[in-house]
């Protein structure tokens, strides 16, 4: 059996060259998603969040080998961040943010089937998380990219370049949440390693 992998036939969208700006555009993409708030290093409500989303996920997965006869490497963990006052998230007062974790759902799979992913993950897990997990689309359109390499911390300075600098020399403004790609694993990659695609969706002002 074929198993496809979404960061290979989508390469534009999971790659990206630590300190280079790029202008993506990024089709309408289904995700099972989870919304939340709070610090994600002490909320238990995060944690929780994230464990519902891959049990989703690997349930779906398994059960488009099972009736599809299609397997897929699962897709990375992603995220959309930001706070009522978005001086508390540049100010990195995490207590006061506002999340959507997110799993990337495959094209090719129906929505009936990620629905009913859902139902017997939670009908197998038994985890009160999966109730708030659900299939939506993001709409992105145009974005600018890049690759951050470190510490989830050590964002701040090239998003203040983003925002400061590259957006209005090109004429763009943010039109949409920040949002994360993790492409490494954060239980088994060191921080000054972590790659993290930086993503700010944008609209034209020029």
């Amino acid at each position: 059996m074929e198993k496809s992998d979404i960061r290979k036939q989508c390469k534009p969208l999971y790659s990206a060259k630590a300190g280079v700006f790029s202008i993506v555009e990024v089709p309408p993409l289904p995700y099972f998603m989870v919304d939340g708030a709070g610090d994600p290093n002490t909320a238990p409500e995060y944690g929780s969040a994230i464990e519902a989303l891959y049990a989703a996920s690997y349930t779906l997965k398994f059960r488009s080998k099972e009736a599809l006869k299609r397997d897929y490497a699962l897709p990375p963990l992603e995220g959309l961040w930001w706070a009522e006052d978005m001086a508390d998230f540049t100010a990195r007062r995490k207590d006061l943010w506002r999340w959507t974790m997110m799993i990337l759902v495959p094209r090719f799979i129906p929505h009936a089937m990620a629905e009913d992913a859902i139902a017997r993950a939670l009908d197998k897990k038994k985890l009160p998380a999966l109730a708030k997990v659900r299939v939506a689309a993001l709409e992105e359109g145009q974005v600018v990219q890049t690759l951050h390499v470190g510490s989830y911390d050590d964002e701040g300075p090239i998003l203040r370049t983003l925002h400061e600098d590259f957006l209005p020399a090109h004429g763009l403004a943010p039109a949409g949440r920040h949002h994360e790609i993790y492409l490494s694993d954060s239980r088994k990659t060191p921080a000054v390693s972590l790659k993290t695609i930086l993503r700010q969706p944008v609209r034209s002002i020029a």
